[in-house]
Parts: C-alpha cells; structure tokens; sequence
C-alpha cells in the first residue's frame, strides 16, 4: 500500500485510545497504534512518524514498573503529545515529577489561562470564552515541570491541566481532548497534526485503489473463499474483493437462525442479484438453535456459537475445490485488540464471535482488505464502492445475532416474538424520521413474564425492552430522549400486533455503566 504519512499513538492501555486515531482518522490523517511494550528503536525507524501521541493508561508513573515511553521517542525531532497518564509519562522520563495522593478528578472540569497565557501551539485559538471544557480521568498529577516546559492552562485539581515546550513541539495536557465531552479536543488535535506538517493524505478513495491492487497482488489468479454474515464489514470485504478479483471469489452465508426478520433472504438477494457474487447459503439454523438449547449463559452462548459457526463454515467451505485464500470483515479495533490482549495493559470486556482458527485449520492464507480501517471509515469505502446507502447505514448487529438480545433460555418461540416485536420497534423508528439519528436500536425480551389484561381476558405473557442509543463510535453511548407519545405509540403497537408480548419498558442506561447489547 502507498506510504502514507504517519502519526504513532503509543497505547499505555487507556479505553479510550481508540477514539485518538479515530478523531485523527476523521482529518484524514493516517494513524498507527502500537502497545508502549510493542514499540522499539527498530519500530520508530520503520515507521517513520511524523508526530506521536502519548495515550492515557490506568498505571500510576509513580509505581515501581509501571509503563514508559521508549527514550527514542523524544530524539526522534518530530512534535509530541501527551495524554492524560502520557503527560506524566512525559514529565517523568524528561526531568518533571509526578505524585499521587491529591484530588482525583474525573468527568467534567475547566480550564483557566495561566498568567500571560492565551494558549500558542496546539492551543492556538482556545479560551477564546475565557476557560475550556474538558473530559478528566485522573488520580495522580505532574507536581514539577520538566526543564524547558511551561504551564498554558490550569485547573482546581490538575495545576499543570496544559504544558508545552515550544521549542522541541512537545505538548502535554492532563485531560482527554479525543472524548467528545472536551469541547475544544478537536481544535488541539488539528493544530497538532498541522504544526507537525500533515497534509491529510489519508482518503477511502485511494484506499479503495490501493486496496484493490494489494488483493490482486496477494491472491493472483487462485481462489478465496468469504464468510459473509450479512453486517456492514463482511458485506464491504466481499464487494472490495469481487471488484478486484471477480469469480474468483465464492462467499458463504452462514445463516444461524438468530438473524432479525426476512434479513437471511435480503442478504441472499443482494449480494446474488445485485452483486452477481457466487453465494452458498448455508441455513444450519436448527443446529444452532439445537446446541443453544438450555443455554442460559451469555458467554456460554457465545462462544457455542462461534464455535460452530467454524465448524458449519468448515464444512461448506470444504466444498469449494481449490480455495487458497479466506477473506476476513477484521477491522483495525480487532487488531488493536488482538495485539493488547497478548501483550499490553488492556482488558477483554466480553468474548467476540469471529471465525479464528479456521485459517489454521483449513491451511488458508488470510485476505483481509479492513484491516486498517475503523468502523465509519467501512461504511465510507462502503459508499465509494456503490452499496446502497440503505445497507451502508444499517444499525450494527452482533455476531451471535439475537441470541444476546434473548436473555436467558433460548426457544423458538421467544426468538420469533422477538423478531416480530424489533421489526414493528424498528418501522415505528423509520416512520418517524428517527433511524439515522440512532447509532442501534432494538428489542430484548426478558426472561420474565407478567400478568396483563387485553379486552376481558387475562394474559401471561413476556415482558420486553426497547433499546435505543446515540453513539459516535460505540465505545460510549446514551439513551435516545424518544418522546413519551412515541413510546407509547410503539408499545400500543407491539402489544397489539405481536402475540406473546404484553408489557413494553424502555432502557435508560447509558454506556458506561451498562454495555449497548443485554448480554
């Protein structure tokens, strides 16, 4: 792929990291994030950054072992930035002092002007209204500057909130300027890529080219084989590599039985009338609804279906006489993900349905075109490569499909109440103008049931939750404020119109502290 010009997020193992290279990403600047454990003098020459950031992490500096930044880093005479715990890494490793033990300050807070400080740099164009809105997330804090830098902006809690040393380009600030919740964040990661000569050479329509010439050139005339699921990164993959390499690419639909209502036969359509791309439909839905039988566990649920998903997707694929190559959805979350877990200082929340170990297994070399790119950055290749817009923009959907959405016990029965409740709550959100406006929306049924009254009879019947939420990215979400006259409408209708329901809530938790799906 061309080389494109390269900002390094060093990751110390925040939650938050990914929305770095996202916001960098979005001023079509291309971005790299490597663990601090991961990056050595060989990887700094190799990548050549112009520009690094220095992410937040959980440690404290000021603990025996805890994660630094390679010294290399700051003699490489490029700018650098410094994020909340990369701050302190920064003062630390460059004469500063770090402490613990004052005021912790987490979620909203602001930021004066140092005296004789309008902000210059990164900061140019801030406080403007006299004091910035920003995201904290600390504990301890930089008591003692390192030579060369100076305090620009200030806090109750965080005296030293935003440093610089102009001369060397290197920045720091004790808050998180990629969360939305920091007014201004933009503003500072635009100036930074800017003071550091990026000239924003990162768009979907030459990845899109480029991505299309890698294909041809790793795959050649031989096989690939795609396991396509429907969702948005699958679907992408699949039309990238039949534009790139035709009939040479044979897809299979998995169809577990726990996909929303009629969606098994839009997905065939479209990708077999449309697309004219070769597709086995593999409908195993009474395997996977036979296996989950009983099954109540989510991360029980989980992982019996992926791992059946290989062994039915083994089976087909087997099928195909002559296949090298098996063509992936992973996108660049996966692989950032897949790096920390094997070495780096973050968490797995939840297990992820994907067809790992089948390369393995079947002695297949991997296609995947996604791999750099994240989740908005899909849905814009998407749209280069003339998908319909009504798919593009399609809410998310999980692997395991409705099998999360049905907590507890997994029947039949609930699963096509359920299909039947989503696709009314879903046209209810369509008619009223709302879908785009909504990152995900659906319905869980509980595994409860409750009494109820519907003309002179009484009912015992499911409860269900209606889910609705406004995200950027995923990572962080709210509750959609539907009106009350909406939410009654659509109760009104699912109880009317789907037998098996007569009690309709609707879930208020934002995220943190609950997770977008039930399960």
């Amino acid at each position: 792929m061309t080389q494109h010009q390269c900002l390094l997020i060093i990751d110390f193992g925040s939650q938050v990291t990914q929305l770095i290279a996202r916001r960098l990403r979005e001023l079509n600047i291309y971005s790299e994030i490597r663990p601090f454990n991961a990056v050595t003098a060989e990887t700094l020459q190799q990548i050549a950054p112009k520009a690094v950031i220095l992410s937040g992490g959980p440690a404290s500096v000021t603990e025996a072992e805890s994660p630094r930044a390679p010294q290399e880093v700051f003699g490489l005479g490029v700018p650098v930035f410094g994020i909340c715990y990369g701050q302190q890494v920064m003062m630390e490793q460059l004469g500063g002092r770090v402490e613990a033990g004052h005021h912790a300050e987490y979620g909203r807070a602001f930021i004066s002007p140092a005296a004789g400080h309008k902000g210059d740099g990164i900061f140019n164009g801030l406080f403007e209204t006299g004091r910035e809105e920003v995201w904290m997330s600390h504990g301890d804090r930089v008591t003692q500057l390192a030579p060369g830098f100076e305090i620009i902006g200030t806090s109750p809690n965080a005296p030293m909130a935003m440093i610089a040393d102009e001369a060397r380009h290197f920045y720091a600030v004790q808050f998180h300027p990629e969360v939305h919740h920091t007014a201004n964040g933009r503003k500072m990661l635009e100036n930074f890529v800017r003071l550091a000569g990026f000239t924003g050479d990162w768009t979907m329509a030459s990845y899109r080219d480029e991505a299309i010439a890698l294909i041809r050139e790793q795959v050649g005339d031989r096989k690939v084989i795609c396991g396509l699921s429907g969702g948005v990164d699958s679907s992408v993959a699949a039309v990238l590599i039949h534009e790139a390499i035709g009939d040479q690419l044979t897809c299979v639909f998995v169809d577990h039985g726990l996909l929303r209502l009629n969606e098994a036969q839009e997905v065939v359509s479209m990708f077999r009338d449309n697309y004219n791309i070769p597709l086995v439909h593999a409908d195993e839905s009474e395997l996977f609804l036979g296996a989950l039988e009983g099954i109540s566990d989510p991360e029980v649920k989980r992982k019996t279906i992926g791992k059946l998903f290989i062994d039915v997707f083994q089976k087909y694929a087997n099928d195909i006489e002559g296949a090298e190559f098996l063509a992936q959805g992973t996108l660049y979350p996966d692989v950032i993900e897949s790096v920390s877990f094997s070495g780096g200082p973050s968490v797995t929340i939840k297990s992820h349905h994907n067809v790992g170990g089948l390369p393995e297994k079947m002695g297949l070399k991997l296609v995947e075109p996604l791999r750099a790119l994240f989740k908005d950055e899909v849905r814009a290749l998407g749209r280069e490569l003339g998908l319909p817009a009504s798919f593009i923009g399609r809410h998310p959907f999980p692997g395991p499909g409705l099998a999360i959405r049905c907590p507890g016990e997994i029947t039949r029965d609930k699963l096509e109440i359920l299909r039947k409740a989503d696709a009314v709550f879903i046209d209810q959100i369509r008619k009223h103008g709302l879908y785009d406006e909504i990152w995900q929306a659906f319905v869980a049924i509980l595994p409860v049931r409750t009494v109820g009254v519907m003309g002179d009879g009484r009912t015992y019947d499911y409860a269900c939750a209606l889910r609705a939420v406004t995200s950027v990215d995923g990572m962080t979400a709210d509750y959609y404020p539907f009106s009350h006259e909406f939410l009654g409408e659509t109760a009104t209708r699912i109880i009317n119109e789907v037998k098996g329901i007569n009690r309709c809530t609707y879930d208020i938790t934002s995220k943190p502290p609950g997770t977008i799906e039930w399960e």
